[in-house]
């Protein structure tokens, strides 16, 4: 494959991906590889987002403004990637907001950083899935501009969000984001929820699923399940904030969630 055609088909490209692949055209000794990346950093035909981190430029565009898509930027940050949480909802083009940053899973201790105006934060996996070796459960392989990219399904991300409100961009978004989906696996979404053994998360979700139990078909028995798992005492749905005391679910959830504030404010 020439450099033509490997800038085409790999729209963000770490060192070793051209390396590993020019290798039937051309030497890939040290000083041929720097030769070449610089050349075409030269050229304009590429761009270096990091040391080892690069991103192909669209014939036409200006490599002084060309913004590098995000999500193929965060696959390249390590092997195991996985767009998470709020990001998630956002690269399912399902998120009521957003957000510049981008949010995802890896093993890989990787510091935040910013790259082209996008902040990328890495969070570890969740205990318990790593406990059960159940990382990948409700992770899916999606196309993005001809390269595969790791994003958690629709019904992970309605429970990590709930798990992890902090990652969620908010209890408005969360919620205008959830509902934004016509259509959730509840017998994933139950599944998962119970995967992740926590108490609060299952009530959380319970509450949730309940809220919404006619528009997304779910059975009492579903909900009984995350019933039987909740806490046998009280817990905030949103810590440190007061709130009605819902008992099915011994969650306590403040009032602007309750009386959805969020759609008369303003």
């Amino acid at each position: 494959m020439d450099m033509r055609t490997f800038l085409a088909k790999y729209p963000v490209f770490t060192r070793a991906e051209i390396e590993k692949t020019l290798n039937e055209d051309y030497s890939t000794a040290p000083g041929t590889v720097n030769a070449r990346l610089a050349y075409h950093v030269q050229a304009g035909h590429i761009i270096q987002l990091q040391r080892g981190l690069y991103a192909s430029v669209p014939t036409g565009a200006n490599p002084s403004s060309f913004v590098p898509d995000p999500w193929l930027v965060a696959s390249k940050l390590a092997d195991d990637v996985v767009i998470a949480y709020r990001s998630a909802f956002q690269f399912h083009g399902r998120s009521y907001a957003v957000s510049d940053d981008v949010v995802f899973l890896s093993k890989v201790a990787i510091k935040p950083r910013q790259i082209y105006g996008r902040r990328f934060r890495r969070v570890p996996h969740p205990q318990a899935l790593r406990d059960q070796n159940q990382i990948l459960f409700g992770v899916e392989m999606l196309d993005r501009l001809g390269q595969d990219i790791r994003a958690t399904s629709l019904e992970r991300s309605l429970v990590d969000v709930l798990d992890r409100p902090d990652l969620g961009g908010g209890w408005e978004e969360i919620w205008r984001s959830a509902e934004s989906v016509e259509y959730y696996d509840i017998s994933q979404v139950i599944e998962y929820a119970l995967l992740l053994r926590n108490a609060t998360t299952a009530a959380k979700v319970g509450f949730f699923l309940e809220q919404h139990q006619e528009q997304l078909t779910v059975e009492a028995c579903q909900l009984d399940r995350l019933r039987e798992a909740r806490s046998l005492q009280p817990h905030y749905l949103k810590r440190g904030k007061t709130g009605r005391l819902i008992a099915g679910w011994n969650l306590i959830v403040p009032e602007e969630i309750l009386n959805r504030t969020w759609e008369t404010e303003g």
